[in-house]
Order: C-alpha cells, then sequence, then structure tokens
C-alpha cells in the first residue's frame, strides 16, 4: 500500500524525541528531510498504515444521545454515538485506510429496553451490518444467563476472544475455555496478535446467578503463555490485549511482569476517556468511553515487517459531524417498531440535567434514592449501587422540562430488581463501608472494581477517599444521629438474583431480609407519576474530605483526566 512518505518522516521527527520510535531505520533520512521524491518505490513498499479501531461500553445506545463532557471545569453536553452514524463514521474511515480493524470490547448486549424486550438479539443484525473484525464478551454479556450469551456472541459473524472463561464442570473445576484465547490477524505479510480477558469478579459484581456456568481466572495465570505463543509460535509483529477489566486493573496489569510482551491493552469497561495512551511498565493502556461516542483510533506504522511508530487517538462520533447511515438507521427504526411506543412513552419529568458521571453523586442516582424513600417509608437508609451505565438526558421538550421515559428508566436501570428490605447493625454498616470505598479508592489498583461510591439516602457519611485502608470513614449519621454501632437499622435496597438470603447490596448477614412488593421500575414510575417534575440534585449525602465533589474517575498516579 502506498502512503505519504513526507508525511511518516514529519511524524517520525515529531516523536523520535520521546522514546515512540527506538533505532528506527528512517531517522537518518527524517533528520535530512530527504524528499519522498528521492525514495524508490520498491522502499516505499516496505512501509504501510494499519488502523485499529475500537468501541466498547456502548450498552445498546442505538441513537445519539447527550453526552457529558468535562471541559474549563464545567459540564458541557453535545449529542453523540448512535449506531448509524458510528457506521458513516466507519465507511469514511475504512475507504481512507483499508487495512482496518474494528473490535468492540464488551457490554454490547446490556443496557436499553430494546435489549430487555429482545433478550439481546436485536443487536445482532445491527452488530453484524457495522462489520466488526473482533469481539470481547464484557462484565454485562452474562445478563441473561451463560447459554444466552454463548448464543448471542455465537449469532456474530465476526470471531470471538476470551482466554479467561471456563466452562464449570462443577466442584470447582475448569473446563474447555468458552470462547478461543486469542486471534491473529494476517495483514500485508504481518501478523497482529490479540489476547483476550474480561473481569474475573463477574460473579460478585453481577448477580451471582448471571454468570452460573462459568469459571473465571486472572490474567495473570496464562498471559505469559499466549504471549509466548503469539511472539514466538506464532512469530506476531505486535500482541494487544484486547480487556474488559477497567483501567484501574488495566493499568495494574500492563505494570505486572506477566504482562512482557504485550504492546497495548486496549481496555474497558470503567467507560474512561483515555486521550493519551498510559504508558506502563510493560505495555501503553487506553479506554475509549463508552455508549458509541468515541472510537478508539490507534495507528500502527510498519516497515520491513516491524512496527516503527504507534499513534493513538480518541474520536468522538459527533451526530452533527458523521451523519446518520440511511442504511443502518432503517435496520435500528425497523427492529425497534414493535416496541417504540413504550420506549418513548413519557413517565414524568425533571427540572435538572439527568447524568451519571460523577463518582460521588450523581442526578440519575438521586432520582432513584428519592423514588425508593417516597415508595417504602418504614426504612431508616436507602441504598442504590454504583452503576455507572446510563448516557445523560439533558435536552427540555416542549415543556421546558426533560422528558423522562419509559425506555431512560431502562437506559438507567436495564435490570428490573425486586425491592427489599433487611436489617443491620451499625457496626455492618461502619465495615461494608470501609469495604465500598475501598473498592473504588484502593491505593493498590489490583483492589479496585467497578463501579463508583456506592448512593444512600438517609445517611450522611463524611470520608477521606485516600485515606489508610480501613480508615477512610470519618464520620456517619442515620437521620440527625450519629451511627450506632450497636443499634439495627433497616435498610431498603434491591434483590440481586443468586444471593444468600442474609446478604443485600454486598452487606453480608443482613437479618428479616424480604421482598416488597415493587420492583424498582414500578417505584419510579409511580414516583413520577405523583411528583413530577422532579428535582433530583445530590444531596451531598456522601462527602469526600480529600477529593472534589466533580471527580470524575477512581484512577490516580498517573498521567490521566478524564475529559
Amino acid at each position: 500500500m502506498q502512503h505519504n512518505r513526507r508525511d511518516f518522516i514529519k511524524t517520525i521527527g515529531l516523536t523520535a524525541g520521546a522514546g515512540l520510535v527506538a533505532s528506527n531505520p528512517l531517522s537518518a533520512i527524517a533528520a535530512q528531510e530527504e524528499s519522498a521524491e528521492q525514495i524508490s518505490s520498491a522502499e516505499k513498499e516496505k512501509l504501510f498504515t494499519i488502523s485499529i479501531l475500537q468501541t466498547t461500553d456502548v450498552h445498546c445506545q442505538v441513537h445519539p444521545h447527550d453526552e457529558l463532557f468535562w471541559e474549563n471545569n464545567e459540564k458541557v453536553y453535545r449529542k453523540t454515538g448512535g449506531y448509524a452514524h458510528l457506521s458513516t463514521y466507519l465507511k469514511q474511515f475504512r475507504k481512507k485506510n483499508p487495512n482496518t480493524f474494528l473490535i468492540d470490547t464488551g457490554d454490547m448486549f446490556q443496557g436499553s429496553e430494546l435489549s430487555v424486550k429482545t433478550t439481546g438479539k436485536a443487536f445482532v443484525p445491527i452488530l453484524d451490518a457495522l462489520n466488526y473484525d473482533l469481539y470481547l464478551p464484557g462484565n454485562w454479556e452474562v445478563i441473561y444467563y451463560k447459554k444466552n450469551m454463548q448464543t448471542l456472541l455465537g449469532s456474530l459473524k465476526a470471531p470471538k476472544v476470551c482466554a479467561n472463561m471456563y466452562h464449570d464442570l462443577g466442584d470447582g473445576k475448569k473446563g474447555e475455555l468458552v470462547f478461543p484465547p486469542y486471534y491473529i490477524w494476517h495483514i500485508n505479510g504481518v501478523k497482529i496478535g490479540f489476547i483476550g480477558y474480561t473481569d474475573p469478579l463477574v460473579p460478585i459484581r453481577q448477580s451471582p446467578n448471571y454468570s452460573k456456568g462459568i469459571i473465571y481466572t486472572k490474567p495473570e495465570e496464562n498471559l505469559p503463555h499466549y504471549v509466548d505463543v503469539l511472539r514466538n509460535q506464532e512469530q506476531c509483529t505486535y500482541v494487544l490485549v484486547v480487556a474488559h477489566l477497567g483501567l484501574s486493573q488495566q493499568i495494574h496489569l500492563a505494570n505486572q511482569k506477566e504482562c512482557e510482551g504485550v504492546d497495548y491493552i486496549l481496555g474497558g469497561d470503567t467507560h474512561e476517556r483515555v486521550r493519551k495512551p498510559i504508558q506502563c511498565k510493560y505495555a501503553k493502556v487506553v479506554e475509549p468511553g463508552a455508549f458509541g461516542s468515541f472510537v478508539g483510533k490507534l495507528n500502527l506504522t510498519i516497515q520491513d515487517g516491524k512496527v516503527v511508530n504507534d499513534e493513538y487517538e480518541l474520536v468522538e462520533i459527533n451526530a452533527n459531524k458523521y451523519k446518520a447511515d440511511k442504511e443502518i438507521d432503517a435496520l435500528i427504526k425497523d427492529l425497534e417498531e414493535p416496541y417504540l411506543n413504550d420506549i418513548n412513552k413519557v413517565v414524568g419529568y425533571s427540572t435538572v440535567p439527568l447524568y451519571r458521571y460523577f463518582v460521588i453523586e450523581n442526578s440519575i442516582d438521586t432520582l432513584i434514592l428519592n423514588a425508593l424513600r417516597w415508595q417504602v417509608k418504614e426504612v431508616d437508609i436507602v441504598l442504590s449501587n454504583g452503576f455507572r451505565f446510563c448516557p445523560p438526558r439533558t435536552t427540555p421538550d416542549s415543556t421546558g422540562n426533560i422528558p423522562i421515559t419509559s425506555g431512560y428508566i431502562f437506559d438507567m436501570l436495564p435490570v428490573d430488581s425486586t425491592v427489599r428490605t433487611a436489617k443491620a447493625t451499625g457496626k455492618q454498616l461502619k465495615e461494608w463501608l470501609e469495604k465500598e470505598l475501598n473498592n473504588v479508592f484502593a491505593k493498590d489498583a489490583s483492589e479496585r472494581f467497578g463501579g463508583w461510591v456506592i448512593k444512600f439516602n438517609g445517611m450522611k457519611v463524611t470520608f477521606n477517599a485516600f485515606g489508610e485502608k480501613g480508615k477512610r470513614v470519618q464520620n456517619v449519621t442515620v437521620g440527625d444521629q450519629p451511627l450506632d454501632l450497636e443499634k439495627t437499622y433497616t435498610l431498603c435496597a434491591c434483590e440481586r438474583d443468586g444471593d444468600p438470603d442474609d446478604m443485600l447490596c454486598r452487606i453480608k448477614g443482613v437479618k428479616n431480609a424480604k421482598n416488597t412488593n415493587y420492583t424498582l421500575h414500578q417505584v419510579i414510575k409511580n414516583y413520577l407519576s405523583n411528583n413530577s417534575p422532579v428535582t433530583p440534585v445530590p444531596q451531598k449525602n456522601a462527602v469526600a474530605l480529600d477529593v472534589p465533589e466533580t471527580l470524575l474517575t477512581q484512577v490516580s498516579g498517573v498521567d490521566y483526566q478524564f475529559r
């Protein structure tokens, strides 16, 4: 493939100082600014660029949506995403560079009413129409249980990889891998290797029954083996890990000896927007946001069978810049048509933007907590998980308020769980809070896992996010009184499929646990029916003493900012 030699030389000159091109055979030529005309056509043919494009955590958001950006220390909203708009970008890019490989690294079948109504099946033809080249299952691919996960992923035309999901033979015995561990892309006489890993904490993070029949292992257990296979046996030019582990875990992995021989980790799960690759000890790490708002673009320049330069960019899929692909748009409309009336049915209004991006408190979670507090009155504390999925909603309709539709309730809460109550002591609550805060802010990145700070109403907590493990909580009040470690409190949260009877919202050993007659969706609809328009402004029930309330990431200690 012919490329512009002068542009490449310019790129080498800009990046060599940063150590991106070690012992580059063109450096002398670049220094002399030799013209493209002086370079033989035979030498030109040795030089070409391949592009690896990545989406992740789209969560079934088929249409353009309001997206939150953090610019000049303020929230800014723009319309982004939508599979039809993504398709336009992909077609334009592939025309520019046919040597392009498109991957999705998970959470493609959970997150919307269309997905729930069709058990994910509506998304198979959409994904196939976009011509993906490789898939990795995410932590939510098990949402419809193991058999459906296998059917959904198996229905996709492109290959799937995952090196740490095994069939459970019973008694903790591992069977074969559910999916192949790696894939090799053959392009212009070189091999590019991809090894897949999804979050081994799925049975803890998700309802346990979702992943029943699957055994997960840590990437470190077999990563060196597959790197050796790809590097030495298959003679791959470049090795990438496609991961759905979360940015903290991906950074941790890239700093471990087991990751030696990996060039890049193309990550997912935590919806982080890495615009400049994070250079770790053994590999670079990126993650391209969520909801189809972005595409991660990795360009690899190859000469004489070796990668001599890599460039990464986070591309914003601005819905105004990339118009809808008519064929994909028609496909989506056809798939949605049987459910469209309910998806678009307005069930209430908000006077303030709805979002779920800040680590500590958000307006969407405040709405959920307020609804639970209104519906289930005889409780001391209401709890809601620290989910990240659900794009913002900020655009008013003709009423001047922001419409909340039935479909948007599914975006907020794809699982319509039964509301559950139970009792726990103050001591249990204190220990649970410490554990939950460590899950978010642990100094050791390997101890952090999915979700933001747990949300609550009826309880106020001050804490040090980056304080000592087990000693982060500084003060807790329930109602207007200090937390009494000996007192028993009544809690309200949601049931998780497969949790033991004495567990609520990951609090172990609760008493008198029982389900109510309500589901989360019913509660929110009842609340909106009686109280709309609502104004769910975060109430500062959780206050960190060492980080701002506008904290947008749990990642620290590296050159990265969410924006």
